[in-house]
């Protein structure tokens, strides 16, 4: 007679993994050398760059959609991959973000820098050095990860990933839109 306990299984495999890798690497970005999170964020930034997807109206619509197939997209690939960090990422997370990581986020995943990269560049006037200050005050946010953005990055199921990315374009926005004003009161030309 075999007496059985409660039954441990496997959790099913993710079919949908490959389209989530592809979505949360950022078009395979993520995969990218070094720094991943730059190089998201450059690839949020060209997306940005294409003519009219800088109106604000289409902007906040990509924000939004990224947001809705970004969040279960980056869940998926941090339970498959765990907390994978290059060393470049370790090495700043260290620095930066000192302190333990609840939640996974693997470096590969830059879904969240692309979206935070789009926040970053609302209502922006689009002009190189607009741009070139968006991408620079972006990540100086995210690597720094001020509060709130630090605590939102320990909610799970792939929200924590996304939503610190999110608060940290909203300060590099208020940032941007600051130097901005006062390029702009003192040398216009450059804008």
């Amino acid at each position: 007679m075999e007496v059985s306990g409660p039954r441990h299984e496997e959790p099913p495999a993710d079919r949908f993994l490959p389209l989530s890798r592809f979505i949360a690497t950022g078009f395979y970005s993520g995969h990218l050398p070094w720094a991943s999170g730059t190089w998201g964020s450059l690839v949020g930034l060209l997306i940005a760059a294409i003519p009219g997807v800088e109106q604000t109206g289409i902007l906040l619509a990509l924000i939004l959609v990224g947001i809705v197939v970004g969040v279960p997209a980056a869940g998926a690939v941090a339970r498959a991959e765990g907390h994978k960090l290059s060393k470049v990422a370790a090495a700043t997370k260290a620095t930066f973000q000192p302190g333990a990581h609840s939640s996974p986020d693997p470096s590969i995943v830059v879904i969240d820098e692309i979206v935070g990269m789009w926040v970053t560049l609302v209502a922006l006037p689009k002009s190189l050095f607009a741009y070139l200050l968006a991408f620079f005050a972006f990540r100086i946010m995210d690597i720094m990860k001020p509060d709130p953005a630090r605590q939102l990055e320990r909610i799970p199921n792939g929200w924590g990933i996304m939503l610190d990315d999110v608060v940290a374009g909203i300060y590099a926005n208020l940032a941007a839109h600051a130097i901005l004003f006062v390029v702009g009161r003192i040398a216009p030309t450059l804008l």
